[in-house]
């Protein structure tokens, strides 16, 4: 594509040197540079782009385009440069650009929120293909385009702008009407989606997550609103979540709001139940209402339902066709997905990892303890993750130490943190629910559960470094009939992360492992 094409309708640049060049390919990797490419210069987190600049036209790159000034840059004559004020955001329009603005040829649905995002666009995904529509998804879990299904990474979160529009590309050629992509703030902040045109856009909740990245809360619901800003139809908003009003005040677009409790609300449920596996409740909406039946467990995905369900009306689905789709809906892998066994427990894989999902699958489980004639323990395994918020890791040992009887602190992506350091932090937060340490070695490993047993009154937890190891001891050892056992923070992910590097890792593989004696391992370099 011309040079001058691609960049109409990018604001504030400046250009030097030749506009009438045509482009062959764009990428912000100095190392797939080719001849007739353009190199966007990208500040990351870790490396700054503009440093590769020499390398990207050493390769062959004939258009440069990065944020410092041409006269601290050494650009040939030959090769033209493009002065941006933001690289990022100049990357995804260039790719929606290169790609024809597909974007333009869809409704792109936004799904964006701490917890419950991914539920949510599978959901809206589901709702709208069961009703015939052709319509695409774009997930941390995986990408849908007709009857292809791509995995999307090991640590998503966005793809980057050229994967993301490429995504979009094919789903037009695939006939698609509709696009659904799951949006996350690190993809917002750093202009992942820029170039995308939504159409509407759906907010799940706000709470306590990527205050490592963000500082604090405020600068992590402002980049969440920017989504919203961006909405060109609608916006379907969280009544139940304090952001929601804030970002009412920072947009324009007409707004539907859902609650669990205000029966204001545009879609409000009500009569929660659950009933033979099933969750059962009732959507009011001003004077009409119906009966839905999900899969779905607790009142968290309700609230997702709702958002869906809104959703699906708006663009003009069916009430039947709806509920249709809710009542076949599966959850996407590692959402509250239990493995079976034949031992008498119950175990499930999750992928909590903030403190509000921690507290409501806990919950959750705990709840369906209680209402049984003969009550079992709830054993919850999880860690926080290295080099992101530190402050959450004391929340979540406090609110899993006072929900579960028994917690299993251990690794889940360490990165370059030190990994007993990561589960002191989280024991601190156990403390001060007053639950007791129980000191675990493998010697110990056959009598710990007799100590287990005879706390008869209060919380107790471990801490077990190695993932694969607490899962065995946990189901191996403590497990007794009757007993619950989630396994929380990785989920779907096939990965670990230690020190720079992708562990091959699977929870679920893991579980099955333990249900046959055995222990997964991670053999890691020094």
């Amino acid at each position: 594509m011309n040079l001058t094409r691609l960049l109409e309708g990018l604001l504030d640049y400046k250009i030097y040197g030749n506009r009438d060049v045509n482009i062959a390919s764009i990428t912000e990797d100095s190392r797939q540079v080719k001849k007739r490419n353009l190199f966007v210069a990208v500040r990351g987190l870790t490396v700054d782009g503009h440093k590769f600049i020499p390398q990207a036209i050493e390769n062959g790159a004939s258009v440069i385009v990065g944020e410092i000034d041409k006269t601290k840059v050494k650009i040939p004559r030959r090769v033209t440069y493009v002065k941006v004020e933001s690289s990022r955001k100049a990357l995804g329009h260039l790719a929606s650009k290169f790609y024809g603005d597909p974007s333009e040829k869809l409704k792109v649905i936004g799904v964006t929120g701490t917890d419950g995002k991914t539920t949510t666009a599978f959901l809206i995904y589901h709702i709208l293909a069961t009703a015939g529509k052709k319509v695409g998804l774009v997930s941390t879990v995986a990408a849908k385009i007709g009857s292809k299904e791509v995995d999307t990474g090991l640590h998503v979160t966005n793809p980057d702008p050229m994967t993301l529009q490429l995504f979009l590309v094919d789903m037009t050629k695939a006939g698609c009407e509709f696009a659904v992509v799951e949006v996350t703030s690190h993809g917002l902040d750093q202009e992942r989606v820029s170039g995308v045109n939504f159409d509407s856009a759906v907010l799940t909740n706000i709470t306590h997550e990527h205050l490592d990245y963000h500082k604090n809360f405020e600068e992590y619901r402002d980049t969440k609103t920017k989504l919203f800003q961006s909405a060109k139809n609608f916006i379907v908003l969280n009544k139940d979540d304090e952001s929601s009003d804030y970002i009412l005040k920072a947009t324009t677009v007409r707004n539907i709001f859902y609650s669990l409790k205000d029966r204001s609300s545009d879609f409000c449920a009500q009569n929660i139940r659950e009933e033979g596996g099933n969750t059962i409740f009732e959507v009011i909406s001003g004077v009409n209402s119906f009966s839905v039946q999900t899969k779905l467990p607790g009142e968290y995905n309700v609230s997702n339902s709702l958002a869906a369900i809104a959703v699906g009306l708006e663009y003009g689905i069916e009430v039947d066709s709806i509920k249709k789709a809710l009542q076949l809906f599966k959850a996407p892998k590692g959402r509250l997905e239990k493995i079976e066994n034949n031992k008498g427990f119950e175990i499930y894989i999750d992928f909590a990892h903030t403190p509000n999902s921690l507290e409501q699958v806990l919950s959750l489980l705990k709840k369906r303890i209680d209402l049984r004639e003969k009550k079992g323990k709830l054993i919850t395994i999880f860690g926080c993750a290295g080099e992101r918020d530190k402050v959450k890791r004391p929340i979540m040992g406090e609110i899993s130490s006072t929900i579960a009887d028994i917690s299993i602190f251990t690794a889940e992506d360490p990165r370059s943190e030190e990994l007993e350091k990561i589960i002191g932090q989280m024991v601190i937060g156990a403390k001060r629910s007053k639950a007791k340490g129980v000191k675990y070695t493998s010697e110990v490993a056959e009598w710990t559960p007799r100590i287990v047993e005879n706390l008869k009154k209060g919380h107790v937890f471990f801490r077990i470094p190695e993932r694969g190891e607490a899962i065995s001891f946990a189901l191996q050892k403590l497990a007794r009939k009757g007993d619950t056992i989630v396994i929380c923070g990785k989920g779907h992910e096939k990965s670990m992360a230690y020190n720079g590097v992708e562990y091959d890792w699977s929870d679920e593989e893991a579980v099955k492992l333990a249900l046959k004696g055995d222990v997964k391992e991670i053999t890691r370099s020094n």
